[in-house]
């Protein structure tokens, strides 16, 4: 009968028993929803005879009666506990938590690496503390070139050939050394220089290089995935030269520039009135550098480059201060939410 089994659910309500808030809304929908136990018995209501209705509907409206003040009391006992001193969370803000963006460092890190990932290059990375051997003399610096020099290399207690990194180049040997080409890499990370902070220079920066090496690769095929580069990065109308230059490790040697996309190669003062804007150096790989490697230079050619994250950042964004970019202020942060 309904009414035998409204009693047993109403010896089942006064047992009722919830570990957490949301238990206890659990048990609320299981008995007091529209597709609740409650809800179905007053479905079958109308199939009480007569005779029957006034006792069953007393017994529905008790068992409804029991369940919400034993629902109201299991709630009021969440609320009013108290939260240990253990559980609570001394360092979280007492603002709601908003998603975070990507740093402007990593967006043009990303789309550099896109760029040249069109072209065939694919990603290569290594260690940040390095031996003298990968960072410099593999690469050709003599024995006294300035770049060894402590006013510019982190050297490390351990020994004086252990170092921090100062170009990624390091990471171009390493490749070199384990693979016969073709070789075609693009090598991003974070570099180290004993330098004095300011709104243009910082003690560590973000780079990213570039090597290809394989049979009879040219100085064409050099300018050709520059300037592909610079349309892809700052827009089809881009131009670019080339300026004779010098590094160890690259003969012949240059430093790339783009016109000034501010005011089209007219001159500004953003441009010093030049129309131009440097943004990398490059060259051949010197054949000495393929040489130390163990590539014969007498059978392949290379060209490298390399150019400065936070430049190209600089360049896209107009951050004026290099310093911006470590101190992780939210609020310059929050301007790049759109490029995300």
């Amino acid at each position: 009968m309904i009414i035998e089994q409204i009693k047993e659910l109403l010896q089942q309500v006064e047992n009722i028993k919830a570990a957490n808030a949301e238990e206890l809304e659990a048990i609320r929908i299981k008995y007091l929803s529209k597709k609740g136990i409650i809800s179905s018995l007053m479905n079958d209501f109308r199939n009480v005879p007569a005779e029957q209705k006034r006792e069953v509907g007393m017994f529905i409206n008790q068992l409804k009666e029991k369940t919400q003040s034993k629902i109201n009391e299991l709630k009021e006992v969440f609320e009013n506990t108290q939260v240990s001193d253990n559980e609570i969370d001394l360092t979280r803000t007492a603002y709601p938590i908003e998603l975070g963006t990507r740093h402007p460092l990593s967006l043009v890190k990303k789309e550099i690496c896109d760029i040249f990932g069109r072209l065939g290059f694919s990603i290569a990375e290594g260690p940040e503390v390095e031996d003298d051997w990968h960072v410099f003399s593999s690469l050709n610096f003599a024995e006294d070139h300035p770049a060894r020099d402590m006013q510019d290399t982190f050297f490390i207690q351990h020994g004086p050939d252990v170092l921090l990194r100062t170009h990624t180049s390091s990471v171009q040997s390493r490749v070199m050394e384990k693979q016969q080409p073709p070789i075609r890499i693009i090598c991003p990370g974070r570099v180290y220089r004993n330098e004095a902070i300011s709104y243009r220079a910082h003690c560590f920066f973000h780079q990213v290089e570039a090597l290809y090496v394989d049979k009879n690769v040219s100085f064409t095929d050099l300018k050709q995935a520059l300037l592909y580069f610079a349309k892809e990065m700052f827009g089809p109308e881009t131009k670019i030269r080339l300026r004779p230059s010098y590094f160890p490790f690259t003969e012949p040697s240059a430093e790339m520039d783009i016109s000034c996309d501010l005011c089209g190669g007219k001159g500004c003062a953003f441009c010093k009135h030049t129309g131009w804007v440097e943004i990398l150096g490059c060259g051949m790989v010197d054949p000495n550098v393929l040489d130390n490697c163990g590539i014969d230079s007498k059978v392949y050619t290379g060209f490298a480059l390399g150019m400065g994250i936070e430049r190209i950042t600089n360049l896209k964004y107009r951050v004026k201060d290099l310093r911006m970019f470590s101190e992780n202020d939210i609020r310059f942060l929050k301007e790049f939410e759109s490029a995300n």
